[in-house]
């Protein structure tokens, strides 16, 4: 565990059935509900925007980057919404099958969700006043890494907040048991494992977002075997 070793993720096959896909979302949103991966995230925004004494915000735009099935904002709005904040919600990526399963949990929910459909690596991504992304980041090189922090960065009017999976011993047997207990997918069982290997460091990341002139970007350790980035334009965080 000492280098990161990056691998094809079976996720991320552009020719994967959509039927195993749908599968293997369904399967990987479990997980991420079991392990509560939305309060972090939704913390942070509190923490930054809502709770810092003087006039809240009465409207606030949430943008979730590579958002597979649309969990996070789901579970945002529920933990953010008030009948004082207008959230707007959306959510980009790149695989229809993604998007077409946050549309389904967008209705089934009663979430509205804006959906884009997006290559971060190509194209611009759309301005909002929250960027969230969530374990998105170690299926990327350094370089990629680091250019979609810097595409995050410039759409982020207020903050950006990215959470990942932290390249620990203790992470890699927490993914493989947890997998296996919460979710039939293969898919989840096998990407699990390559997700936690190809995963970066707290370091490492601090190193990226530096790369990616994030001044003042926050880098720490959250749970399970997780970290979290925040960072706010124009100032240190």
């Amino acid at each position: 565990m000492k280098h990161r070793n990056l691998q094809a993720e079976l996720m991320d096959d552009p020719d994967i059935d959509p039927d195993v896909h749908r599968a293997a979302l369904r399967g990987l949103s479990r997980v991420n509900s079991i392990s509560d991966a939305a309060t972090p995230i939704a913390r942070e925004i509190r923490e930054q925007l809502l709770e810092i004494g003087g006039e809240p915000p009465t409207r606030l735009s949430v943008l979730d980057v590579a958002t597979g099935s649309g969990d996070l904002p789901v579970k945002l709005a529920a933990q953010l919404g008030s009948e004082q904040l207008d959230l707007e919600m959306h959510a980009c990526d790149i695989s229809p099958t993604a998007l077409d399963a946050t549309a389904d949990r967008s209705r089934g929910s009663g979430v509205p969700i804006t959906t884009h459909a997006i290559d971060v690596l190509a194209d611009p991504i759309p301005e909002a006043d929250v960027i969230t992304c969530a374990l998105f980041m170690h299926h990327l090189t350094e370089e990629d890494a680091i250019k979609v922090l810097a595409s995050m960065a410039r759409s982020a009017r207020k903050l950006l907040v990215v959470s990942d999976l932290c390249r620990t011993r203790a992470g890699l047997v927490m993914a493989a048991v947890a997998t296996q207990l919460f979710t039939r997918s293969r898919v989840v069982h096998v990407d699990a494992v390559r997700s936690v290997q190809g995963a970066f460091t707290i370091p490492e990341m601090r190193a990226l977002a530096g790369r990616a002139e994030l001044d003042g970007a926050q880098v720490k350790p959250i749970r399970p075997a997780r970290m979290l980035l925040s960072w706010k334009p124009g100032e240190h965080v």
